[in-house]
């Protein structure tokens, strides 16, 4: 094992380039390889035959289990080989054979991870994608390129998401489900195409919302789906509630934001 400073790890059979940044305290495994222009930031765990391309930027204290992939090429047609990025915030974990691919010109040139996600074995997250904070991806769930993700969203085993999507947050997926279009904030959907179900009460218990904030998001999920509304008049009954209009805000943002349209 190599040591460098500050008690960084490595193995002598991975493969790093030398223009490759590596913080404190890193530990990388053998047979990993780390690529051109990849920084990686202090008390990382990087696994054995993990894949790093650049540009890409990995936060603090993230886990990437073996044969992961982070920072590859995009395989989107209009490629050409531009430069483009991939930037991981802290304190998230991949496991095992997670893929992740960098951005597009036609795009923001960018792909970003926040913090404190949790990307189970085989999740693939495409080019241009904006994965929030707090997320939960479990296993084989896979979302396509220039796909929005807020904070706190559970998207179930092998769900599969078009490209484009935004999905709210606090959002829940089920399993097998295929969105084609936007899931505004808090809604549970499941199905193949994705339909609305209820909210997701049981996250949002999780996570400190009290009963008058859980009531009054299931409210205005009822007057948007159970009511026979048309959408400009779902909205403004929603609209009306102005005593939680801070905890119905991200719903109605998401609504209001969305270029696919919303699930009905």
């Amino acid at each position: 094992m190599l040591r460098m400073a500050f008690m960084t790890t490595i193995h002598p059979a991975a493969i790093i380039d030398p223009s490759a940044k590596i913080g404190k305290n890193v530990e990388v495994g053998p047979w990993t390889q780390i690529g051109a222009n990849v920084e990686i930031g202090d008390n990382c765990v990087i696994h054995s035959h993990v894949v790093l391309k650049g540009p890409t930027v990995i936060g603090k204290n993230n886990k990437i289990f073996q044969f992961a992939t982070l920072g590859e090429d995009t395989p989107d047609m209009k490629f050409r080989g531009e430069e483009t990025h991939l930037i991981v915030g802290d304190n998230n974990i991949f496991r095992e054979g997670v893929t992740v691919h960098r951005g597009t010109v036609q795009d923001n040139a960018e792909t970003r991870i926040g913090s404190d996600n949790l990307f189970m074995a085989y999740v693939h997250v495409g080019h241009d994608c904006v994965v929030g904070n707090h997320n939960i991806l479990v296993n084989n769930a896979s979302i396509s390129g220039h796909i929005h993700l807020g904070d706190w969203v559970f998207l179930s085993g092998y769900t599969l998401i078009h490209q484009f999507v935004r999905i709210g947050s606090h959002a829940f997926l089920g399993a097998g489900a295929y969105l084609n279009q936007d899931l505004p904030a808090y809604v549970m959907a499941a199905g193949h195409p994705a339909i609305p179900r209820t909210i997701n009460k049981v996250g949002l218990e999780r996570r400190g919302f009290d009963k008058a904030q859980i009531s009054a998001i299931n409210r205005a999920y009822k007057i948007l789906y159970r009511q026979g509304l048309k959408l400009d008049e779902a909205m403004t009954r929603i609209l009306a509630n102005e005593e939680h209009r801070d905890v119905l805000q991200p719903f109605i943002d998401s609504i209001n934001n969305t270029e696919r349209g919303i699930i009905r």
